[in-house]
């Protein structure tokens, strides 16, 4: 007889401590005029490109899962750490340089540290993740998840994110259920080191972190603290009851 699984207000505490660094993060493209950066492939004017947009992060997310998964069948596991590694590596480099120059940006005569500091962090986050154990990973995951969610929030427009949040949420059902996501899981997230974090008995994917984080951005961005906090609330209540 198989044991029930206990869900306990604790299992909470590494998804609202993403959320939080994420708000920490935010606070920085808040207080600074940041240039706009393009994320998405297709202006938001018209209803095909926001469609578009969302196929865009859906298509990208279900290729790259299908990848890992017909790799990890194939026991390539070398191959699978090699691109886990050089993507995870490029999204820190570029999330460091993007915060330390907000950072940087009150004192403009120290500017020229944004770089090497960038460097430095983005060796001790792979390290983290690669070689100094499960404790370390899965506070970077943790850093990452909230970090990047919130950059998407921020450089993502308001109805190509919702609609993006919206097309994830439904392909994530299928993706869990009957496509590669379950059956990545099944072979044990614990083989994407980077791509997932454990605490007790719960495994998360940095998916799933970096887009509830994309939605409190999207909602600080666009509609300011309070909503914020009620989109904070509403995502721990959803994640204690699924």
């Amino acid at each position: 007889m198989s044991d029930k699984f206990d869900t306990q207000v604790v299992y909470l505490v590494p998804i609202l401590a993403s959320l939080l660094f994420g708000l920490g993060c935010a606070s920085l493209l808040r207080a600074q005029p940041v240039p706009p950066i393009s994320v998405t492939p297709f202006p938001e004017d018209t209803a095909s490109g926001l469609f578009g947009n969302a196929l865009y992060f859906v298509i990208l997310i279900s290729v790259s899962a299908t990848i890992f998964y017909i790799l990890l069948k194939r026991k390539s596991r070398k191959l699978v750490t090699l691109l886990i590694a050089f993507a995870l590596t490029t999204a820190s480099l570029l999330l460091s340089v993007i915060y330390l120059s907000m950072v940087f940006a009150f004192v403009p005569s120290l500017e020229f540290l944004v770089l090497p500091l960038s460097i430095v962090i983005t060796v001790f986050f792979d390290l983290a993740i690669f070689r100094l154990g499960s404790k370390a990973r899965n506070v970077a995951v943790i850093c990452l998840g909230g970090a990047l969610g919130v950059f998407f929030g921020n450089f993502i427009p308001l109805l190509s994110g919702v609609l993006i949040l919206a097309f994830l949420a439904v392909y994530d059902v299928f993706a869990v259920y009957y496509g590669p996501v379950g059956k990545i899981a099944h072979l044990g997230l614990d083989q994407l080191q980077g791509l997932s974090y454990s605490f007790k008995d719960v495994q998360m994917g940095l998916g799933d972190l970096v887009f509830y984080s994309m939605l409190s951005g999207i909602m600080l961005f666009n509609f300011g603290l309070i909503p914020c906090l009620v989109s904070l609330a509403g995502i721990l209540v959803g994640s204690f009851f699924t």
